[in-house]
């Protein structure tokens, strides 16, 4: 449970209605990003809510170009970086 708990995620807030392969396509397209590692996406009622990326091991500037990557896709709405132990 403590490393649970020691993990850091991105979170990304996507457009309602998203589908799931569009989720997976952004995810997978950004997943070559340093220090970061995309969860598995969930599908929630027909429609994909938000993705994460584990970033416990990015530095500033990884997490930087990950969103500078996630910022191409149209149905992605915004960013919160959930620090440890949250």
């Amino acid at each position: 449970m403590d490393a649970a708990l020691g993990q850091q995620r991105l979170t990304v807030q996507l457009a309602p209605n998203t589908t799931l392969a569009a989720a997976k396509h952004l995810t997978a397209a950004c997943s070559h990003i340093h220090g970061v590692r995309p969860e598995p996406v969930k599908l929630a009622g027909g429609a994909v809510g938000s993705v994460q990326f584990n970033s416990t091991n990015a530095t500033d500037a990884d997490l930087a170009r990950l969103q500078e990557c996630l910022q191409r896709f149209h149905a992605v709405q915004g960013f919160t970086v959930n620090e440890p132990g949250y």
